[in-house]
């Protein structure tokens, strides 16, 4: 069947339970394709109810139980009650700028004196070093708090604490079974954790510590002693979300609950830097998940790319009309300028690996190359995972040093295979967690580090080692590309890793006509066998062969697979179909269950 796929892909349905489609149909007033996409996932029949209707008040797990939350919320509430001046030392990536802020404005509301520092990618490096906390040292903080950084950094944890200044790290990152010398380390992957909340990007974390506070504060009737308005945290859901969705963590559990809200939150545009920026995008619909991971997300990143690091955290902290429209600009810019350095390196990869065929054969990519872009390697690192459907590692070399960025796929933990290579004095430093991490390596040292992470890779799962297949949902009728059924299929969002969005195969369509629109997408009208017409779309299409297929003039039917996505304008709502994929096998039909629509 692969054979006959445009895309050379391996198109397979997914198994599922007929008893489970019974039983939800019978207990939950379900219909058919929602039990089915239930039965799919293999939800728990206990955990039906919340996983349709996730509620932060219903699943909200005690902050407690994550290590050390007890301890840091205890030094944190004698800071308060000091009045010591607190410091922020956050990542320049979307997670690190949203946990910045997430602190930033509670403090902010507290009317407590904090300092925020992001580190200069280039100058700096990853994560915290005795000069950045020597700067805020200097500033006279006597608590530092490290966000989506700081579970390896060893020397500049135990410089502040021979200066006398306490560290509280609230990461995800995963860690050594040493851990640095902090006053706690609150996170759900370090290796002592029994929280089972490891699925947390760091804004999630730092809502947890955040949650743990407040009820401290409370305890302490400090909001009434001091004549401060409690903040409402649900509030601050929205830059909760946007870390959780740009971070690509899981949707499960507590996650789906935090997206869920914050897509209501961001609706209301109470942040704004994230409205400041909804506007120059231009969005006008409802916010979505889509909005945050590609058109809010990429342009918050752009300041750490190629731009100034720190824009993103003073996007969503800056309360200033005027300043906010003038960082959120020049965000933009950025990005446009990180689209170019990025399509850019993409060929000059691309046109490597062609070169050497023997590469594609790889079970992992792992590519090098002098002065690559550090701002966009990890960027490009994912856009090829996505194409060759393996783990890529793309290291940029300056003298001795290579500087990489490693994307992963689900089963092959990154972030621990980068950190045992550490430990083994593979490479100089580095982290990350299961989808994605990063590092340096000296030189000398690229050839042993790709031999070491080749023989790591296979020693795992034969089925990780194989041609993936392209994962289906279920077959439906040309018909049921409508607003009716995009409700039913939408009743299991949101959607992302860990929660894949559905997808569809419809069968026996014929394009009517089709037409190139924003220069490499396709558009077309299909019509099935009934003569039901559907709108389509096929995104990044027109250089590959989805493309010469669909703008081919021929008469012969075929078979598509992709999405649905609801096209909002103008007050209409209209459902269309995102093409992934097109087969010409008339057999397909014999192999699968019968159509639903």
């Amino acid at each position: 069947m692969s054979s006959l796929s445009v895309s050379g892909k391996n198109w397979k349905l997914k198994n599922y339970n007929q008893e489970d489609i019974i039983y939800l149909k019978d207990n939950f007033s379900l219909d058919d394709i929602t039990s089915k996409l239930l039965s799919i996932r293999k939800i728990k029949k206990e955990e039906i109810s919340t996983f349709l209707n996730p509620s932060i008040r219903n699943i909200l797990p005690n902050p407690n139980n994550l290590l050390d939350m007890e301890k840091t919320t205890l030094r944190t509430i004698k800071a308060v009650l000091d009045k010591e001046k607190l410091g922020i030392f956050g990542d320049y990536d979307v997670d690190g700028a949203s946990s910045t802020a997430l602190l930033g404005n509670y403090f902010s509301e507290l009317n407590l004196d904090y300092e925020i520092y992001i580190p200069d990618r280039k100058k700096d490096g990853y994560g915290p070093s005795i000069k950045s906390f020597k700067e805020l040292i200097n500033k006279n903080v006597k608590l530092i708090f490290t966000v989506d950084c700081g579970t390896l950094s060893f020397d500049a944890i135990e410089y502040a604490k021979q200066n006398n200044v306490d560290v509280i790290v609230l990461d995800h990152h995963q860690s050594e079974i040493k851990l640095p010398s902090a006053f706690s380390i609150v996170n759900p992957n370090r290796f002592d954790d029994k929280s089972n909340l490891q699925y947390l990007c760091a804004a999630g974390v730092s809502f947890m510590f955040l949650v743990s506070l407040n009820k401290g504060l409370r305890s302490n009737d400090w909001f009434f002693k001091n004549n401060v308005k409690e903040p409402n945290l649900m509030d601050c859901l929205d830059l909760v979300s946007l870390g959780t969705v740009c971070d690509v963590v899981p949707l499960i559990g507590l996650n789906r609950a935090i997206v869920k809200q914050g897509l209501k939150i961001i609706k209301l545009k109470k942040n704004l830097g994230l409205k400041t920026l909804f506007d120059i995008c231009k969005i006008e619909t409802n916010p979505s998940i889509y909005h945050l991971g590609y058109m809010l997300g990429p342009r918050i990143n752009a300041g750490g790319r190629v731009g100034k690091c720190s824009h993103g955290a003073n996007l969503l902290l800056n309360k200033n009309p005027k300043e906010t429209f003038k960082i959120a600009s020049e965000l933009d810019q950025f990005n446009k300028e990180r689209q170019l350095l990025e399509k850019d390196l993409l060929l000059k990869i691309l046109s490597k690996i062609n070169n050497q065929k023997d590469k594609e054969e790889d079970p992992v990519l792992i590519l090098s190359g002098t002065n690559w872009h550090e701002g966009v390697i990890g960027i490009v690192a994912a856009r090829l995972k996505d194409k060759f459907n393996k783990p890529v590692i793309i290291i940029s070399i300056d003298g001795d040093i290579g500087k990489a960025s490693a994307r992963s796929i689900v089963g092959f933990d990154i972030g621990s295979v980068i950190i045992s290579a550490t430990q083994e004095n593979i490479l100089v430093k580095g982290g990350g967690h299961k989808m994605a991490g990063g590092f340096s390596v000296k030189v000398e040292n690229i050839e042993r580090f790709k031999n070491f992470v080749i023989r790591k890779f296979l020693n795992i799962n034969e089925d990780l080692k194989s041609k993936r297949p392209f994962l289906l949902d279920s077959i439906i009728a040309p018909s049921a590309v409508n607003l009716e059924f995009y409700n039913k299929v939408y009743l299991l969002s949101p959607f992302g890793s860990g929660n894949p969005e559905p997808k569809f195969i419809i069968e026996d369509l014929k394009t009517i006509n089709g037409k190139i629109v924003g220069e490499k997408h396709i558009k077309s009208i299909l019509v099935g066998k009934d003569g039901t017409a559907i709108k389509s779309i096929a995104f990044n299409a027109v250089e590959n062969n989805l493309g010469a297929y669909l703008l081919k003039k021929n008469n012969k039917s075929f078979n598509i697979a992709g999405k649905l996505s609801l096209n909002e304008w103008k007050g209409q709502s209209n459902v269309e179909f995102i093409i992934d994929d097109i087969s010409v096998n008339k057999t397909l039909k014999n192999k699968v269950p019968s159509s639903i629509g």
